[in-house]
């Protein structure tokens, strides 16, 4: 869902960007996925945007962050983002599409012996900047961090994770769209999908997730509980610009998303 070049922040928080790049950090890349709404056979992340594949923008600013270590998770159709993606990324095959939970899971015997941050990104979410995911990184290196998610708020959250808060703002929980009650689903703070774990929590929280939701999907966001249970914080980073945090799942999205760059590049 792509927010309208129009949406009112409510309360926007200015991202530190930083200027140097991460040490010990690497990257999982979501692409298995085959993307229904765009109506084609080619793979979503392998459409074209900005004059080169969705995914190849999120490589550039994974690798301009300074992320060095990339894993793409591929599904459908992976031959041909593995194709795509050349050998600026290692492929991990998801043979079955069971979640975004299931897709990291796959990860795991190819990040072993790694110790460190693990940025989550998605392959149809091409805006986000390096600054941005330096941010993560620096938010998730604070005392007591195990996680952080990349949020934005959006007047109209249809379709996205929820993020429950408690009163003095801190994570309790995300609640998926067709799980939330009808007072989460006002919440307009909303996950974006990415996320920087550290990677000693990461397969162990996913160890412990399950499919007891509407989807029947292994949800990563279920992840983030079992570091709450381990004594430690999930933090939050909100974006100021929830553009950046658009996703691409229909054809429409993509050439909205492409105008408001143009329109945006020539001032």
């Amino acid at each position: 869902m792509v927010p309208s070049p129009q949406v009112r922040i409510l309360a926007p928080q200015i991202l530190e960007t930083g200027r140097s790049g991460i040490n010990n950090v690497a990257s999982i890349v979501l692409a298995g996925g085959k993307g229904v709404r765009m109506k084609s056979d080619l793979p979503k992340v392998l459409h074209p945007f900005l004059g080169k594949p969705l995914i190849l923008h999120v490589l550039d600013n994974l690798e301009k962050a300074g992320v060095t270590d990339i894993f793409v998770i591929v599904g459908y159709r992976g031959e041909l983002v593995i194709e795509a993606v050349g050998d600026r990324a290692t492929p991990v095959w998801q043979r079955e599409q069971l979640g975004t939970g299931h897709a990291v899971m796959q990860a795991e015997e190819a990040l072993k012996g790694f110790t460190g941050k693990v940025i989550i990104a998605c392959g149809d979410v091409p805006l986000i900047r390096p600054g941005t995911f330096r941010s993560l990184v620096a938010e998730s290196n604070k005392e007591k961090v195990g996680a952080v998610v990349l949020t934005m708020l959006l007047e109209n959250p249809h379709g996205y994770g929820r993020m429950i808060k408690d009163g003095a703002g801190n994570f309790v929980r995300i609640v998926e769209e067709k799980d939330a009650l009808p007072y989460e689903k006002k919440i307009r703070e909303v996950n974006s999908g990415t996320y920087v774990f550290d990677k000693q929590f990461l397969f162990e929280g996913l160890r412990h997730i399950n499919t007891n939701n509407a989807q029947g999907e292994y949800y990563l966001p279920d992840a983030l509980l079992h570091i709450k249970a381990s004594g430690f914080r999930v933090g939050t980073v909100l974006m100021a610009d929830p553009v950046e945090g658009s996703g691409v799942n229909t054809i429409e999205e993509l050439r909205r998303l492409e105008e408001f760059c143009r329109i945006k590049a020539t001032g």
